[in-house]
């Protein structure tokens, strides 16, 4: 009856044992075709080092081998020319490729699949697709740290509010503000090489999770595919997607890191602060409030951190459960590692065009300094200095500040030295240049402070690790 069963021409690896066939409906919903056909390229790489495999142990013939390499070959640059379209109503790529190969090739095309299974060709097609892409997303982590360590180098010396709970809290720079957004962005990036670094394992020739009985050589299979080796255990290749976690929760962290610093470029492009212009180019306006810019692309960005938090979730959630081998519930990997991929590398680019265009405003950084006691720390160590013990200094410096606010005064620059000899006589004239903004920042030059050598220091470091 129309409409009960799968489309015309679907290639069915499966279908044999089954009396009865699923409707038209059933077959499209436990498709993953519209999903994994971005994995074409991926999919005929593997089937090709296969069948060359296959013929070298003489499993099938030499010339069939060669056939199939020459066609499979064919058909990935027809699909990269466009002359060739992938059939939507195919149930997976694997299937697709299969029956475009066995239309031409008849017998031969049949041949190819001894000694594996969907099960290992669909997570070697997943790694290879990783392998290419991730250092790619490895590049646009670097450029994206360029662009940030470019900004912190010029404003090495820009003094600033650094803030805790929101909260003026002690004079920095605006270069250390921006090499504390780079030191993140840093361990992304070696989130995600150590993540390749475990995910280089072949499993290729595992088949359904038993291997085979074929006299498959796996290791001639990982070499011509790239791989440092094949997998360990069969079961284990199969049933294995730490990989993905691995990569999700890279993926998560590197948006967690982008919607901090995009907040943070909210906040500072807000009239309340006034320490950055985002350019227009980066900026929305509203419907109807005609003089509002709008700094949307880094709301957006601080928004799509959500998606990729859970798509780990998704990922985690779909894994917990699963006896340990092949189940169909892990063709549901893919998606969410896709798009999650997809987000970041969105969100990167946009990322960097936002930042390298803006403007930052030094002298309202400044302006913010005065108010809120941040030299306070300072004058507590100055106390340090003269012998006293620390938590009596902390005590002394905050009957100080309180001095102040029932003054009416923002600084404790504005006491007189006898007022301030009142809370403790190792108080000298040479407070006032030790209470300085300026003289605050660079006192701070142990390793990770804000002092402007040490701040360039850290991005000499930095440099150096987005090179090797």
């Amino acid at each position: 009856m129309a409409g009960n069963t799968p489309p015309e021409g679907a290639a069915i690896l499966w279908s044999g044992r089954l009396e009865e066939k699923p409707t038209a409906g059933a077959f499209a919903f436990q498709s993953s075709i519209s999903v994994d056909e971005r994995l074409a390229l991926e999919d005929i790489q593997g089937s090709r080092a296969h069948a060359h495999m296959l013929g070298k142990q003489g499993i099938i013939p030499a010339h069939t081998a060669a056939a199939l390499d020459a066609e499979l070959d064919r058909i990935a640059r027809e699909l990269e020319a466009g002359t060739l379209k992938i059939d939507q109503g195919a149930e997976d790529i694997h299937s697709f490729i299969e029956g475009v190969l066995t239309s031409r090739l008849g017998d031969a095309g049949r041949m190819l699949h001894a000694g594996r299974s969907r099960n290992d060709q669909v997570v070697t097609d997943l790694k290879l697709y990783l392998k290419h892409l991730v250092p790619k997303l490895c590049d646009e982590l670097r450029e994206t740290i360029r662009i940030v360590l470019d900004q912190a180098e010029t404003y090495a010396e820009a003094l600033m509010p650094g803030y805790t709970h929101l909260q003026r809290a002690q004079p920095i720079t605006l270069g250390h503000h921006l090499v504390a957004w780079s030191s993140g962005l840093v361990r992304d990036l070696g989130r995600f090489t150590d993540a390749l670094d475990r995910l280089d394992e072949c499993p290729l020739g595992a088949g359904a999770l038993a291997g085979s009985g074929l006299p498959l050589d796996r290791a001639d299979t990982a070499r011509s595919l790239g791989f440092s080796a094949p997998t360990l255990n069969t079961m284990d290749a199969v049933a294995d997607r730490d990989f993905v976690l691995e990569l999700a929760g890279a993926l998560a962290i590197t948006m967690t890191h982008l919607s901090r610093f995009c907040e943070d470029l909210v906040l500072w492009a807000s009239e309340e602060f006034k320490f950055i212009t985002l350019s227009e180019a980066w900026s929305t306006g509203s419907s109807i409030m005609p003089q509002k810019k709008n700094p949307d692309f880094a709301e957006l960005i601080r928004a799509k951190a959500g998606r990729a938090t859970g798509n780990l979730v998704c990922l985690l959630t779909l894994l917990k459960g699963l006896p340990y081998a092949y189940d169909k519930d892990l063709q549901e990997d893919k998606e969410a590692l896709f798009d999650s991929l997809d987000t970041v590398r969105a969100c990167l680019s946009m990322f960097q065009g936002m930042l390298s265009s803006a403007r930052f405003h030094t002298e309202p950084m400044e302006r913010a300094l005065v108010g809120g006691f941040l030299e306070a720390t300072d004058a507590a160590e100055y106390l340090v200095r003269k012998g006293l013990p620390f938590r009596t200094a902390h005590e002394t410096v905050a009957w100080l500040v309180r001095d102040c606010i029932a003054q009416g005064q923002r600084s404790m620059s504005e006491r007189t030295l006898e007022e301030l000899k009142s809370r403790s006589p190792l108080f000298e004239s040479d407070i006032y240049q030790a209470l300085s903004p300026r003289a605050c920042v660079e006192a701070r030059k142990g390793a990770g402070g804000p002092a402007p050598e040490e701040v360039r220091r850290q991005i000499g470091v930095l440099r150096s690790k987005i090179r090797s």
